[in-house]
């Protein structure tokens, strides 16, 4: 195949967004707090299960994070296990309303 035969399109930022889901704010924030969730247990070298001996939450919460399976989990139980995680966690949540071109954004 040749390069001619792609169509490159630069996102938004938000690919559950781009990909038109009715709840893409809510997922994309659900995915990168997740992310955040992994990279404290990697970078803290910890399994699913040292996590869940050092936290209130079942390491069977932690696999289904790190499986990127978060169906089962609201937006404040993921705030609460990473702030588990890290107790200097600061969560910003900047809400832009009357606009469908501004993400809502998680730091």
């Amino acid at each position: 195949m040749s390069e001619s035969e792609f169509e490159l399109i630069e996102g938004g930022g938000n690919v559950f967004r781009d990909l038109g889901d009715p709840e893409a704010d809510l997922k994309h924030a659900k995915a990168v707090l997740a992310a955040r969730i992994i990279t404290t247990l990697n970078e803290r070298g910890l399994s699913v299960r040292k996590a869940a001996a050092s936290t209130p939450f079942a390491a069977a919460d932690f696999s289904r994070v790190r499986n990127a399976n978060l169906g089962r989990f609201t937006l404040d139980r993921l705030m609460k296990m990473l702030a588990a995680l890290d107790g200097d966690l600061h969560i910003t949540v900047q809400i832009n309303t009357g606009t469908q071109d501004k993400p809502a954004m998680v730091t």
